[in-house]
């Protein structure tokens, strides 16, 4: 079976697609500088480049796992972005877990499982 590997780097690739479905490594905000609600669009925003990328779409995702910084603090404005972006009638399994990232400033990073269209 193939496996189609995009935006490849020496560690990882952004987009591996297999049997028709797509994971994306973990996306965050190109700005870390944000509260959590505009890191939190900006993340989904990159999600949504990355799956049409992949062709497929938000309506696609199958599972995505959440990791935040800190759940007390930022808990709920990640769930108010999350709610107004996910799609209607397709919201994925999903996980979210508090965890060290990789920089002090991240506050949110999403690994996105989804089906192509």
């Amino acid at each position: 079976m193939d496996i189609q590997r995009l935006r490849t780097e020496q560690r990882y690739s952004e987009i591996v697609i297999h049997q028709g479905t797509v994971y994306l490594a973990g996306q965050l905000a190109d700005d870390l500088g944000g509260d959590i609600r505009q890191q939190t669009r900006e993340t989904l925003a990159n999600i949504d480049r990355m799956l049409a990328e992949a062709g497929s779409d938000k309506s696609r995702i199958l599972s995505v796992t959440i990791y935040l910084k800190d759940t007390d603090a930022d808990y709920a404005g990640m769930n108010a972005e999350w709610d107004a972006w996910v799609a209607k009638g397709a919201a994925p399994a999903r996980a979210t877990v508090e965890s060290r990232l990789y920089a002090p400033e991240v506050l949110v990073e999403m690994t996105v499982i989804a089906a192509q269209l």
